[in-house]
């Protein structure tokens, strides 16, 4: 082994990460993690700070900060939470579309990044691809940060690599009760539709007088896989 595939694929995921950072920062109006919150938030509304802060990578107070810059731009506000100490962070429309436009733009670099593959390269690849990022997941945390920005309509929950690997790899030490293990959660997000051939989890339902998500394609902006616990 000359270290050349390394080498090539090391030199891919910096080109990649550099373009689509570069446009999600553009489409979000702000560099760090505002853009992720934004398709996070989208994806799964009312998430509370802590809950929000494992997949962005943050810690709390750094989590708060990304989240007054999204009120303070009009994109976010907080709601009561759970108890009279908590809050859940839910997107407002400008907030949703806004989103819509992160996640369009992710979906446009990647998609010019292999448009010049045959359609048997493209399927190997993508075997390839589930392979490798089946391998790399350690845990739940690691799920959901791999998957902020993912499209769930291309990779729905019951076919993701990234989801079937947290399954298999709990965070230690907060190992599910039997009967409560780690599953994808699948309920629509605000405003959006489940993926086709994909169900509400039951007793899910939209929230109310949500609108759908705008962006360049018709169709509704679905959720990425979420890979918490029953109980978290």
């Amino acid at each position: 082994m000359d270290g050349r595939l390394e080498n090539l694929l090391g030199a891919l995921v910096v080109a990649l990460s550099d373009s689509m950072s570069a446009a999600v920062q553009a489409a979000a109006g702000h560099p760090g993690a505002i853009g992720a919150a934004l398709a996070v938030l989208a994806q799964e509304p009312g998430l509370g700070i802590e809950q929000l802060r494992l997949p962005l990578r943050r810690t709390q107070s750094g989590t708060v900060r990304v989240v007054d810059q999204l009120v303070a731009d009009g994109c976010a506000e907080r709601r009561p939470g759970r108890d009279q100490r908590s809050v859940a962070v839910r997107l407002t429309d400008k907030g949703i579309t806004a989103a819509g436009q992160v996640l369009d733009t992710r979906h446009d670099v990647l998609r010019d990044a292999v448009a010049g593959l045959s359609g048997g390269e493209r399927t190997a690849l993508a075997a390839t691809l589930a392979k490798v990022l089946a391998s790399i997941t350690t845990d739940a945390v690691h799920a959901e940060q791999i998957c902020r920005l993912c499209d769930v309509r291309a990779c729905p929950p019951r076919n993701c690599p990234v989801g079937a690997a947290a399954h298999a790899k709990p965070v230690p030490g907060t190992e599910p009760v039997p009967g409560t293990e780690l599953i994808p959660r699948t309920a629509p997000a605000q405003g959006i539709e489940p993926a086709p051939g994909t169900r509400p989890a039951p007793g899910k339902r939209p929230a109310p007088g949500t609108k759908p998500l705008s962006g360049t394609r018709p169709e509704p902006r679905p959720i990425p896989g979420r890979y918490r616990s029953n109980g978290r």
